[in-house]
């Protein structure tokens, strides 16, 4: 499976972003994509999950109200919206995926894209 992130930019705090992930590959079956992102100087966190079959998603409680992630089955294209965006969401954020359930966590993901920089200015 291959991943390509895309999106990211400068926005002004209060403003909206929609990030993109686009993949090639198998994705039937017991499939989860996510986005993870990483601040400078800090660790790489979970942001947002979602099951191919089923739609059911997952939110950090950082973005949950703010962040929605949805997918396109037939363009294979999970997307993360991104509403009142705040300076804390500054990040790099990186689009992953793995064969089974529901994860948050880093080291349950196998495939990851490319990061993305989203600069959210006060």
């Amino acid at each position: 499976v291959q991943l390509q992130a895309s999106g990211g930019g400068l926005v002004q705090a209060g403003g909206s972003l929609r990030l993109s992930c686009v993949a090639s590959g198998r994705t039937w079956g017991s499939f989860v994509m996510a986005w993870f992102r990483q601040a400078p100087g800090k660790e790489r966190e979970f942001v947002a999950a979602i099951t191919w079959s089923g739609g059911r998603t997952n939110y950090a409680d950082s973005v949950k109200g703010r962040f929605t992630m949805s997918r396109d089955n037939a363009k294979i294209t999970v997307y993360l919206q991104m509403n009142s965006l705040k300076p804390e969401d500054t990040a790099v954020y990186y689009c992953a995926a793995r064969y089974g359930l529901m994860a948050t966590m880093i080291e349950e993901y196998d495939y990851w894209g490319q990061g993305t920089l989203v600069t959210v200015s006060s």
